[in-house]
């Protein structure tokens, strides 16, 4: 099965580039962004302000479209009950289609993070960056911040950091009260630091053990030395949650400020867990074709066929596949085929060409994503998907050699 979040994203970052390829003759497209507190009432009663002042802009022409594009985002938001909870994205304006000709285009989109601040943006392209920034692997990762004095629980889920829980501890200071032998005071120390450190695998049980295991991608570790190494060799986590440590890293805030540093140590592995994992599946791909067991497939086509029997394994999909199944049908004499193409951000309808039974001139009736074709078939047959990154050697292969479509099967079926 496809992770959910991996699939939004692809479908997400279509959308963004359909965006970002458009452009307007003047400052006439606007971008508005608004978090989910604020109310309705502000932003209708600050775009008709700039409805107002559009009026004084010098061209007529971008005046006119700016107000425009204005009224119709007054309109979307008469009918707008309630702000999504992540917020909402809006994107409106004149753009140029080439040829001397115009469109409006009119965007709404919801964010798969929350939007943190409203904005109201008007150029020559659509304000882009906010939702840009979201565009990383939607994890969750477990984070533990700790020394001697205390402990902090918390998650980074997405870009999200969620502090769950702060922790105190009753260990004493190095300097022992008087009348108390050294040892004795030493011993004492010790059952509190170990008292201390459960608290904190009893607080970390509670707050992971209830994510589903393939969400939860790992744990970091942050604090002073030795408390963090102590914490981590002393198997006070669970034995389920230790086998996802993924390093210990040194920090200088133990309270939730800390989680940001502990973030930036660990950045270097964050970044490389997900291409370990797409690299494992490209190995074993590989590794099956040159034995030439017959357990992969490659090309649209075959990999299709493969889906269509339910045989599929593994689907290898390429982050930068960017395809489209349009079907063409002759009106006159009812020949109908269907061809692949690259997809554009362009709107415009691409000749289809003429019938080759009786020459009259084919239309299209029908374009459908290759990615959410594939993801679906995939899903029918219980088959896992991996969007793979061309950040690697064998991530570039997959989209420059096998046109960015694989499958690792689970039997040979000569296809």
């Amino acid at each position: 099965m496809a992770e959910q979040c991996t699939y939004e994203k692809y479908v997400f970052k279509k959308k963004l580039e359909t965006l970002r390829s458009k452009s307007g003759r003047s400052t006439e497209l606007i971008s508005l962004y608004i978090p989910s507190d604020k109310k309705i009432s502000d932003v209708t009663n600050h775009l008709r302000e700039e409805h107002g002042q559009a009026s004084n802009i010098e061209s007529k022409l971008t005046s006119n479209n700016v107000q425009g594009a204005l009224d119709s985002l007054l309109a979307k938001l008469r009918s707008l009950n309630k702000i999504p909870e992540n917020g909402i994205a809006y994107f409106i304006g004149t753009v140029d289609t080439g040829a001397n000709r115009t469109s409006m285009e009119n965007e709404a989109l919801i964010p798969p993070e929350s939007v943190v601040d409203y904005i109201y943006h008007r150029d020559f392209v659509f304000y882009l960056e906010p939702l840009e920034e979201m565009l990383r692997e939607c994890s969750t990762y477990g984070l533990i911040l700790l020394d001697l004095r205390e402990a902090t629980i918390g998650m980074l889920v997405g870009k999200q950091i969620e502090v769950i829980r702060h922790l105190h501890s009753t260990v004493p200071g190095k300097q022992r009260k008087g009348g108390q032998s050294a040892h004795r005071f030493e011993q004492l120390r010790r059952i509190a630091i170990h008292d201390f450190y459960k608290r904190i695998g009893d607080a970390a049980s509670e707050a992971f053990l209830g994510v589903e295991p393939a969400e939860l991608k790992g744990i970091l570790i942050g604090g002073h030395s030795p408390a963090k190494e102590e914490f981590s060799e002393g198997e006070f986590l669970h034995h389920e949650l230790q086998k996802k440590v993924l390093g210990l890293f040194d920090t200088g805030y133990t309270d939730e400020s800390g989680f940001s540093e502990l973030i930036n140590a660990a950045e270097d592995i964050l970044q490389s867990i997900e291409l370990i994992k797409q690299k494992k599946d490209m190995e074993i791909f590989f590794k099956e074709l040159a034995t030439e067991s017959g357990k992969v497939s490659y090309g649209e086509d075959n990999v299709r066929a493969n889906l269509e029997i339910k045989a599929v394994d593994v689907l290898l999909l390429s982050e930068n596949l960017r395809s489209e199944r349009v079907t063409v049908k002759c009106g006159v004499c009812g020949y109908e085929n269907k061809r692949t193409r690259k997809w554009k951000t362009s709107e415009a309808v691409p000749v289809a060409g003429n019938c080759p039974e009786c020459g009259s001139a084919l239309e299209v009736t029908d374009v459908i994503d290759i990615v959410g074709e594939f993801s679906e078939l995939a899903d029918r047959g219980n088959a896992r998907i991996v969007f793979v990154s061309t950040d690697f050697d064998e991530g570039s292969q997959l989209m420059i050699a096998f046109g960015g479509i694989a499958a690792i099967l689970r039997y040979s079926t000569g296809v």
